[in-house]
């Protein structure tokens, strides 16, 4: 992921993302105290105090397993000496610290783990650290909008993708005889033909025979909208209770059919203008 910036009282603080979390350049944050030729500096003298070398002791033992904590104790040991001038990438390299990394070229710098950086945001300035959260935290929610505005685009598309799929599979992968007028098969119909038959328009049979090759691996149900899935569901809790009833073939069919068209209109109409609304809150995103 490519660095973002974020701007504090006019400060540019740059952030990367490593393995999931975000690291801030606090090399960025040193030019609050100081100009940009001396911010490194800055970051090597706040390494030389014992606290914050207890901090990052500390932190490195929750967080990384691999920590050397020996050598660690050997950094605070000369914590305050002034002969003692540790650079981060020795203490990185003697210690197999994760807190904190050294970039170059673009965006180079000393970068800390967030956890870290308001810690040395806040040896440098309170007030700043206070700010330096607040924005860290506006970037966060920015993101997470917008990824939750890709996530609905791409449901979005997915949604009409599937629609065409099975469009496509009922006007051009259809039995062409017209069951719902020509009768004759209903008499010795089995009750799930009956209810395809309301619903697609055709028995199973027929579709397995103008499609072979789908029937391989697949049923009429299989190309079935969520909508029509719906229905069915209704439609087979409706047939077994005319069943109860002691309804014939005939006069269930007809009651199912007229509860199929019924329903999937009502369906299809609601799902349609849900898909409009959707589609005026993504071109207003």
């Amino acid at each position: 992921m490519k660095n973002r910036i974020i701007n504090v009282q006019d400060v540019p603080i740059s952030i990367s993302q490593q393995e999931l979390d975000d690291y801030i350049c606090i090399t960025d944050i040193a030019k609050v105290k100081s100009d940009s030729s001396r911010a490194a500096d800055v970051v090597r003298n706040w390494l030389r105090n014992r606290g914050t070398l207890e901090y990052l002791s500390v932190w490195e033992q929750i967080y990384n397993p691999q920590f050397k904590v020996f050598e660690s104790e050997h950094f605070k040991k000369q914590a305050g000496l002034l002969t003692f001038t540790p650079s981060v990438s020795e203490w990185i390299n003697k210690t197999d610290a994760i807190g904190l990394y050294v970039k170059r070229g673009k965006y180079g710098g000393t970068y800390a783990h967030k956890d870290i950086a308001f810690e040395f945001a806040s040896a440098i300035s309170p007030v700043f650290k206070l700010y330096l959260i607040k924005e860290f935290q506006r970037l966060k929610e920015e993101e997470i909008n917008l990824e939750q505005s890709e996530w609905n685009a791409k449901r979005f598309l997915t949604k009409n993708n599937y629609l065409i799929q099975t469009d496509a599979v009922k006007n051009y992968l259809i039995p062409q005889m017209n069951y719902r007028e020509n009768l004759q098969w209903l008499a010795y119909a089995e009750e799930a033909d009956i209810l395809n038959v309301a619903l697609f328009g055709f028995t199973a049979k027929a579709w397995r025979e103008a499609n072979p090759e789908l029937a391989k691996k697949n049923n009429v149900r299989d190309f079935a909208t969520i909508n029509e899935l719906t229905v069915l569901s209704n439609l087979e809790s409706h047939n077994a209770q005319m069943i109860k009833e002691g309804k014939k073939k005939e006069e269930r069919f007809k009651i199912l059919q007229e509860i199929a068209e019924y329903q999937l209109n009502v369906l299809n109409t609601a799902e349609q203008i849900k898909m409009l609304e959707e589609e005026n809150q993504l071109e207003k995103i």
